[in-house]
């Protein structure tokens, strides 16, 4: 008679210990799953991210779910997919970094955390969405390997810095591209290149049409003992429009220097035998995709919260000697 009571405490015990059981191995079978969302997902830049994402959440055990957000619309919508997909947070580069705060409030509104990569969030004063975990490049320390790499090859060819002079097309409305065109300026500077042969000339759109006018517009102001020129610019677009203006001017491509940077709208003009375009800085998509990633699944199952700014300048001199190799290591070459 007395046992009763223990058998019964026993058997409540077992189905206690079962069930938490159970409750744990279903837990584990339901993968934690985190957004990543970009702006233009047919650019390689984006595949390449997305792809290196994927790779961290096999290597971790997590699911990834890719959206692509080409405007804001599309962003909010998206959101609340994750959301109903049951996503903890999400990493995302945002179509208008102007769209900071609704997304912010939309991520809020739908309990999920959210970190932006490449781009960052500003508030309505243009100011930086400090609060909200950022990773992306480290754009004047960039911007100085541009303009060192720049430097450095004016230097093998012998150019004589009197017959030489700098364009530098400038978009300082976009605090990274300023950051960029003023890193590459300091370098040139600082390997001794003469202040008053650099001319900056402001772009007034992000595009090869637009940097061959501001181009165009420095190179009548050049003296006529101008024989060499560099051409830098806060991306490939920026040089590739400079590059142009100088072969109309009638520069052949031994006497011009142009050196992007991001490197993958670059890969047609890299495959042309002689262009005055002469290489780029290659970041790393495939460690920004992979670490943003590992970083929001970490906020979402521990609570460790990302750094506000993890600044990214891991960058390689991408040339038609070595352009293929590079880019077949990280995935973008096809």
């Amino acid at each position: 008679m007395n046992r009763r009571p223990g058998i019964r405490s026993l058997c409540c015990a077992a189905l206690a210990v079962t069930a938490v059981s159970l409750s744990s191995s279903l837990l584990a079978a339901e993968q934690v799953k985190i957004g990543f969302l970009v702006k233009q997902a047919e650019e390689p830049w984006f595949q390449t991210e997305w792809a290196f994402a994927e790779k961290a959440g096999k290597d971790k055990g997590f699911t990834v779910i890719k959206i692509a957000v080409p405007d804001g619309e599309k962003t909010l919508s998206a959101i609340d997919s994750l959301a109903a997909n049951g996503a903890k947070g999400f990493v995302i580069c945002p179509p208008d970094v102007g769209l900071g705060p609704a997304i912010v409030a939309k991520a809020k509104a739908n309990g999920l955390k959210v970190m932006t990569v490449d781009d960052r969030f500003v508030d309505a004063n243009g100011k930086f969405m400090e609060d909200v975990p950022y990773l992306g490049m480290a754009a004047f320390e960039v911007g100085q390997k541009q303009g060192t790499a720049m430097a450095t090859e004016a230097k093998k060819r012998g150019w004589d810095w009197k017959e030489t002079y700098a364009v530098i097309n400038t978009f300082n409305e976009l605090d990274t591209g300023k950051k960029r065109t003023d890193g590459s300026a300091k370098a040139l500077e600082d390997a001794g290149f003469p202040k008053d042969h650099i001319l900056f000339t402001a772009q007034k759109t992000l595009d090869v049409p637009g940097s061959m006018d501001a181009t165009n517009s420095a190179l009548v102001k050049l003296p006529s003992g101008a024989k060499n020129l560099i051409i830098g610019g806060m991306n490939d677009n920026t040089v590739l429009g400079g590059v142009r203006a100088t072969e109309s001017a009638g520069f052949t491509a031994a006497n011009v220097i142009g050196i992007g940077i991001n490197g993958t709208d670059a890969i047609g003009e890299l495959k042309k035998p002689n262009s005055g375009f002469f290489g780029s800085m290659l970041p790393s998509p495939h460690i920004e995709g992979y670490n943003t990633a590992a970083m929001m699944y970490e906020w979402v199952t521990t609570g460790k919260e990302p750094p506000k700014y993890t600044a990214m300048d891991d960058v390689t001199l991408i040339t038609r000697e070595n352009f293929k190799q590079e880019l077949e290591k990280i995935g973008l070459w096809n």
